[in-house]
């Protein structure tokens, strides 16, 4: 099992930025693709960005493409998701998730870190 901690979120103003991290711990060996997923009051939870843990390869929503960037620093086992541009839509709860395996579900869980843009 993977332990993952959210940090980063708060309150910012529409066209601000924030920068989000999620510091993973445990059996990160194992650790196929690492995503952030959103929800939104009164929403399903949605996805909005991976990363490949060995390529670095990376794919965004088309909601947040253009404004979001996901990174890693593998050496800290630390995800990063910088939100520019940020718009009153974007507010949600955000978490980070762990796949370990191409085509399994995403069974890992931060307990999630509370962005609010306010317009």
């Amino acid at each position: 099992q993977v332990q993952l901690v959210e940090s980063g979120g708060g309150l910012v103003q529409a066209g601000g930025s924030l920068r989000l991290s999620c510091a993973a711990s445990g059996r990160t060996f194992s650790t196929y693709t690492m995503a952030w997923f959103r929800q939104a009051p009164g929403k399903e939870r949605e996805f909005v960005a991976r990363i490949s843990w060995s390529t670095g390869g990376t794919y965004y929503a088309d909601s947040v493409q253009g404004r979001f960037t996901i990174s890693s620093v593998n050496s800290k086992r630390t995800v990063y998701l910088q939100m520019n541009s940020l718009k009153p839509e974007d507010t949600a709860v955000y978490f980070c998730a762990v796949q370990q395996k191409p085509g399994v579900p995403y069974d890992s869980w931060g307990q999630g870190t509370q962005v609010t843009v306010s317009s």
